[in-house]
């Protein structure tokens, strides 16, 4: 499917998510739950559109990047001269307040 494909599906999606929500609606009236759904329902609308609008209109197939080489990390330990005047996360400094 093209990119244009999946966001008509997905817009589809969205149209019988909110015919279910006005359904649900009719029948527990407006709690605050039933209005959460229909406003999360209406932003997946909006965000859809944003979607739509900004999808280029010819575009290339997805490639997927290149495999980055792995790194090897050393098993020794670090020269403490890297950790020199650093504080330890949740623990503070060393040097006093």
């Amino acid at each position: 499917m093209s990119l244009h494909d999946e966001l008509r599906s997905a817009q589809r999606c969205v149209d019988d998510l909110a015919r279910c929500v006005a359904r649900i609606e009719r029948e527990l009236g407006r709690g605050p739950e039933t209005r959460r759904v229909r406003s999360d329902t209406e932003h997946l609308r909006e965000s859809l559109a944003l979607l739509a609008a900004t999808a280029p209109k010819d575009r290339a197939p997805h490639v997927p990047p290149a495999r980055a080489e792995l790194m090897r990390v050393p098993e020794a330990p670090y020269d403490e001269r890297l950790w020199a005047g650093a504080d330890d996360e949740g623990v503070g400094t060393r040097r006093g307040p």
